[in-house]
């Protein structure tokens, strides 16, 4: 995945992240890499640590109350909700979102093109992550590019 990251780090105007980032060194190659925002499925100290000391935008994973409350202590108020649909789904996210309302979400696993809108119109996600957009197999560029277009254009 770093050298995916490399190659379309160089393509003016794109803005790359880099996902699964697991562990300080994640982080640092991720960023030699040319990442511009990383993404992780969980919170930990020592993750955080690294991801906020580069300055670069961090999206750690979160499920629960206590994660979100670790994250915004930090600093942090930009999280991802994952695996969404395994951890409750869109009652689980409000419940969440209420009491903790400096806190906005990117919704993740389980997140289909069907689904999209109605996580969307929650007041507290901010944009979602979906696999549907490259479905497993042979890349079809073409079908990609008709999906990603479509996504972009998803609105609440």
């Amino acid at each position: 995945a770093l050298d995916v990251i490399r190659e379309m780090a160089r393509v003016e105007g794109a803005v790359v992240g880099a996902g699964t980032v697991l562990t300080p060194d994640d982080v640092k190659a991720s960023l030699d890499a040319g990442a511009r925002f990383l993404v992780s499925p969980g919170l930990t100290d020592r993750l955080a640590n690294a991801a906020i000391g580069t300055g670069l935008p961090f999206l750690p994973g979160t499920a629960n109350a206590g994660d979100i409350m670790r994250g915004l202590d930090m600093g942090l108020t930009h999280f991802k909700f994952f695996p969404a649909m395994a951890n409750g789904g869109i009652p689980a996210l409000k419940a969440l979102a209420a009491p903790l309302a400096a806190a906005r979400f990117c919704p993740t696993g389980g997140i289909t093109e069907d689904n999209a809108r109605d996580w969307l119109a929650l007041d507290a996600v901010l944009c979602v992550g979906g696999s549907w957009i490259v479905p497993a197999g042979k890349p079809d560029i073409a079908e990609i590019v008709k999906r990603a277009k479509a996504a972009a254009k998803l609105k609440a």
